[in-house]
């Protein structure tokens, strides 16, 4: 139970590509790998700090303000996201703007502290607040891994020492696909990748129908051999009974009576 409560984030019920929630910044700052991170990270800090003090506070919380008292504890944690990403990564502060500010208003992190942790317990809530933060996560930076590398041919990520924090990929860097990194690209991304998992989950649904509705099979040497030994066995059970039949029968006399 325990290990569905996340799993579910990841897969069954991604945020992104199943239940199609936060979309507005999966497409806004998906054009790099370190916009994916970085508003990956803020997300599943404010998933979690919400998701716990909700379940804590929900029997303490009137049932007629509960959603602006949701909304005030989602509103403390993202501010400070927001500040700490102004203070040690100013960079990536400017990339994600106003979208930082936006995660109050997220349905991700609105939906779960309504739905699941005003509902739960404390650790329920915790592993769904993990794996809605990182199925979202993985979704993100699924999406900007592949709008970056066709679109511009690079991966971005954190700078660190001499290194500036750009992989030129040989090939693509000189001729991208600059569409993908546009606002329509990051459309034409999200489409076919829901397109590719609804034909999966097709897939695999016709394929548990099918092991559903069909009888298992004997294997053909299992079938041989049974059918063998059902063959081998009659003949000697008819043969000790005769055998026991002519023991046991008197022998017939050598002169009829007159």
């Amino acid at each position: 139970m325990m290990y569905s409560d996340f799993s579910k984030g990841v897969f069954k019920e991604n945020p992104i590509f199943i239940i199609l929630l936060g979309l507005c910044p999966t497409l806004a700052v998906s054009t790099q790998v370190v916009n994916a991170l970085g508003m990956g990270a803020g997300v599943i800090f404010v998933l979690l700090g919400s998701e716990i003090f909700v379940s804590l506070l929900k029997d303490f919380i009137p049932e007629r303000i509960r959603i602006p008292s949701f909304i005030v504890i989602i509103a403390s944690f993202v501010t400070v996201v927001d500040l700490v990403m102004q203070a040690y990564a100013p960079s990536l502060s400017r990339n994600l703007g106003v979208f930082v500010q936006l995660i109050v208003v997220n349905c991700i992190i609105l939906g779960r502290a309504e739905a699941f942790a005003s509902k739960r317990k404390l650790g329920e809530s915790l592993l769904d607040a993990l794996g809605m933060g990182v199925g979202f996560t993985l979704g993100l930076l699924l999406i900007s891994a592949i709008r970056e590398v066709f679109g511009s041919g690079t991966i971005t990520l954190f700078a660190v020492g001499s290194f500036d924090g750009v992989i030129r990929i040989p090939g693509l860097s000189s001729q991208p696909a600059r569409v993908l990194a546009l606002a329509p690209g990051a459309l034409l991304v999200i489409g076919f990748l829901k397109a590719l998992f609804n034909w999966l989950e097709m897939r695999r649904e016709a394929r548990e129908a099918w092991a559903v509705a069909t009888p298992p099979l004997v294997p053909v040497a299992a079938a041989a051999a049974a059918s063998a030994a059902g063959a081998t066995a009659a003949p000697e059970v008819g043969t000790a009974t005769d055998a026991e039949l002519s023991a046991g029968s008197p022998a017939p006399a050598e002169g009829g009576a007159s």
